[in-house]
């Protein structure tokens, strides 16, 4: 028996060299495609060597083809590509015995081959002019990754999904900015005024964070076919997200209940067990009957007021996905009862944009993005809007890098605070929650016991509907 033993396992190790030396190819070939265009051939044979002997299609390894035309030729492989890099589960069984250790190793060169695939079409971008076809291409991809690392396509982005952190970005920090990153650097690359002049090139664009960003800022330069095109693209990024936002408001946390309002008699608020409780008393075990002389109901009204909502963005360069995502949502907190809205957009001017706020495509098309911060300007223009303290929230979302006056900034936010305003300082708005803020104002803000919140929106829908409802 032990003979047989050390036969099995010295039968093993060459094969668990073996497994391991084709997933270094798949991986070296990974490296050398991302930091050298030029092919390597002894790699190239390599991999497509061990590629064919796993059974998967050469196109792996072919630069110019999408995982959307792989995955439609070899629909099997979509589920493969599912959480292909997401962290593994809670609880896996780490005493697993030799013959699912080595089933486990050929798993690994497998999974090499399509994760190199994924991260080399997403981040082997290439140089020079980039046509509508491939960005469409490359964001299709992208997708793809996201969904690879357990996140919803557009959610590490910034882009359409808008929801919460997934595995991939508990799995890879920093990753979402990266992404953006190179899709804005795709975006840039390309003829983006004679794509949008082209309706049929105008058709193949996916509206992103990045593309809306491009649009906004070169919208004062498109006519016609082109202005139509690029406002329809807005639109589309503006209801998608709007979709998103909308159902987080609504999960949110609802405000407490009121006891000073008697609860409604009617059937669906009875109380059951309440009622059940107060009269076992009246039990009669001679009959087995409860008598019930009273009815008990639950209390459903929540305490509600009329508040006032002044959103102060800053529309500087820097911040334009916080003003995207804050315009959208100021619009659903706009819709909402008794809750009086008042959005203002910034940079070296300030500009009250409240009488478009219940619409963020047209909010959207009234900004001009970029220049430099000068905060005081805003606050000139919200302070007036403050009628109740007690009954108002201002949320100033910004880096808070002012153009050298950033004491007079901060002496307004304080009075404004100590006034009885509900001040909510935010560093970004974005899906992915990465925020940046001036460490001369993070450590005041902290001081006077309102800390910057966390840059996710999520957050910052929650805060906004407890104090609201």
């Amino acid at each position: 028996m032990t003979e047989q033993r050390t036969e099995q396992t010295t039968d093993r190790a060459p094969r668990a060299d073996s497994e391991e030396n084709r997933r270094q190819i798949q991986y070296w070939r990974l490296l050398a495609r991302l930091f050298d265009h030029e092919e390597q051939p002894a790699l190239e044979s390599g991999s497509l060597a061990v590629v064919e002997d796993l059974g998967l299609p050469p196109a792996l390894l072919d630069p110019g083809a999408s995982i959307d035309s792989i995955v439609q030729r070899h629909p099997e492989l979509a589920h493969e590509f599912d959480g292909l890099m997401a962290p593994e589960p809670d609880g896996a069984d780490a005493d697993a015995d030799a013959d699912a250790g080595a089933r486990d190793r050929a798993a690994e060169v497998r999974r090499a081959a399509l994760v190199s695939k994924v991260l080399l079409n997403v981040f082997a971008s290439g140089s020079g002019t980039v046509t509508a076809g491939q960005l469409a291409r490359w964001q299709s991809d992208a997708g793809w990754l996201e969904r690879a690392l357990g996140c919803r396509p557009g959610e590490l982005r910034g882009g359409r999904a808008g929801g919460g952190a997934g595995a991939g970005s508990l799995l890879i920090p920093g990753f979402g900015p990266e992404l953006g990153a190179i899709e804005a650097d795709l975006v840039k690359r390309m003829h983006l005024r004679e794509v949008l002049a082209d309706p049929k090139l105008a058709a193949q664009l996916t509206p992103s964070m990045s593309l809306i960003e491009q649009l906004l800022r070169d919208k004062n330069n498109l006519s016609g076919v082109a202005l139509a095109n690029a406002k329809s693209l807005i639109r589309r990024f503006v209801d998608d997200v709007a979709e998103v936002l909308r159902t987080q408001v609504e999960k949110a946390t609802a405000g407490d209940l009121d006891r000073s309002v008697p609860p409604k008699r009617v059937f669906r608020n009875l109380d059951l067990d309440r009622t059940i409780w107060k009269n076992l008393t009246n039990w009669s075990p001679e009959e087995e009957r409860l008598y019930v002389d009273r009815l008990y109901y639950r209390h459903t009204a929540r305490k509600t007021m009329p508040q006032r909502l002044i959103v102060v963005v800053d529309q500087s360069g820097s911040m334009v996905d916080s003003m995207v995502n804050c315009t959208i949502l100021a619009s659903i907190f706009a819709g909402l009862p008794k809750v009086d809205v008042h959005l203002i957009a910034y940079d070296t001017q300030a500009l009250d944009l409240t009488p478009w706020v219940h619409d963020p495509f047209e909010t959207l098309l009234r900004t001009k993005l970029g220049g430099g911060n000068d905060g005081p300007v805003a606050m000139a223009m919200a302070r007036p809007k403050i009628t109740e303290p007690r009954n108002t929230v201002m949320v100033w979302i910004s880096d808070f890098y002012e153009f050298d006056r950033s004491q007079p900034l901060f002496e307004g936010i304080e009075a404004v605070h100590r006034s009885g305003v509900k001040f909510i300082p935010v560093g970004s708005v974005t899906s992915s929650g990465r925020q940046e803020v001036n460490p001369w104002f993070r450590e005041r803000f902290k001081t006077l016991g309102t800390p910057v919140l966390s840059g996710h929106i999520r957050k910052l829908v929650h805060e906004l509907k407890t104090f609201l409802a």
